[in-house]
């Protein structure tokens, strides 16, 4: 008799487990599937799915690192060009302001990047604190048109050459 109700016991303790673990796999695959599903709807902004958008990341040198600094002014490069260098928090700011946000006004990101470059009549890659700017967006024309003169206007602000542009296919959700 005591046997059975051991295997009685240990029988209900197996049951009163699995039943704790299927309670915590609902509620972790509950989470998992609300956090997977679109949380946005009917703003075309912000589209719950969307296809045939793109990530462009764009890099904007902003002058050289700290330890840098003074070999770039040794070099020159401090006041090169048509525009200007080092470009100041503020004016950075300002350029987002004036430049990118009202060419897209529904979203973006920006970080703190740190890089090297190697200009072709270079002896050695530069040292350089950058912002990356990351906007997704719908692929088309008008789109394409609004990044380039995003990266244009930097050019003419700070007499740089070039503003490095990535930009890859994106399966977007909100």
């Amino acid at each position: 008799m005591r046997g059975r109700i051991l295997i009685l016991a240990a029988a209900l303790a197996l049951v009163a487990l699995v039943v704790a673990f299927s309670a915590i796999f609902v509620r972790n695959a509950t989470h998992a599937q609300s956090a997977a599903t679109p949380t946005l709807n009917g703003d075309a902004a912000h589209p719950a799915h969307a296809t045939h958008w793109v990530d462009t990341r764009l890099y904007f040198e902003l002058g050289p690192c700290p330890s840098a600094a003074a070999s770039a002014v040794r070099r020159g490069r401090a006041a090169h060009g048509a525009g200007h260098w080092p470009v100041s928090d503020a004016e950075w700011m300002q350029f987002l302001d004036s430049e990118v946000t009202p060419r897209f006004p529904n979203g973006l990101s920006v970080q703190n990047v740190y890089g090297q470059w190697k200009g072709a009549h270079d002896a050695a890659p530069e040292c350089g604190i950058s912002k990356l700017l990351i906007i997704d967006y719908p692929e088309n024309v008008e789109n394409e048109a609004r990044i380039n003169a995003i990266r244009a206007a930097w050019k003419r602000m700070t007499g740089e050459q070039s503003v490095l542009k990535v930009t890859i296919p994106a399966e977007v959700s909100f």
